[in-house]
């Protein structure tokens, strides 16, 4: 197994930019959920846009759920933000290689585009790196 730097110096900051990286996608979520508010849940007739992030109803809860689980990591903080960061950062990385992979066909439910693999996968990125850094003593 790898080992993670216990008490880094820097894990403080690294915290904060998960804390942004999961406020940006939670931000994004809720401004998504409010602009396609009454259209079907899997819709991708529409072009409803938020925050530079093309949403439809599927794909706007999907960022407040992601948004809330690295904010919620970041704001516990300890060994929780640590073992969040990195499995909701992987999932997120997930995410966006499968949209990546899906874009171009109907398993696209979410209607994202390649602005939101890019975005996806810098978040992603983010949450992971600071899932890194932010390991504390043993529980």
């Amino acid at each position: 197994m790898a080992h993670f730097p216990l008490h880094h110096h820097l894990r403080q900051t690294y915290r904060f930019v998960a804390a942004l990286a999961g406020l940006y996608l939670l931000v994004a979520g809720v401004i998504g959920v409010i602009q396609t508010a009454g259209a079907p849940f899997f819709d991708r007739s529409g072009g409803a846009w938020s925050l530079g992030l093309r949403v439809n109803p599927a794909g706007s809860w999907l960022l407040v759920l992601l948004g809330l689980l690295i904010l919620a990591g970041a704001v516990i903080g300890g060994n929780v933000h640590h073992h969040l960061s990195m499995v909701v950062g992987w999932g997120v990385l997930g995410i966006a290689m499968f949209v990546l992979a899906a874009m171009q066909t109907d398993v696209n439910v979410v209607h994202a585009s390649m602005i939101n693999v890019i975005a996806l996968t810098i978040v992603g990125l983010a949450a992971l790196l600071a899932g890194l850094y932010g390991k504390t003593e043993r529980a």
